[in-house]
């Protein structure tokens, strides 16, 4: 068998499903219970100086 057909076997068949498990776990990592916490704080950044603006100190 060529090089080129066993590489083309193992990835029809082996990595697709490789793939496949990595999406379906980042997925489901996502969307843990007590994530929600997390993905609210980071989608919160834009606003944490709505009040007042950013300090000018830079150190």
């Amino acid at each position: 068998m060529h090089t080129y057909s066993l590489l083309r076997e193992f990835a029809d068949s082996w990595m697709l499903l490789l793939l496949f498990t990595v999406f379906v776990s980042v997925i489901l990592w996502v969307f843990r219970p007590g994530a929600r916490k997390t993905h609210q704080d980071t989608a919160a950044i834009p606003f944490r100086h709505d009040d007042r603006p950013a300090s000018e100190d830079r150190t």
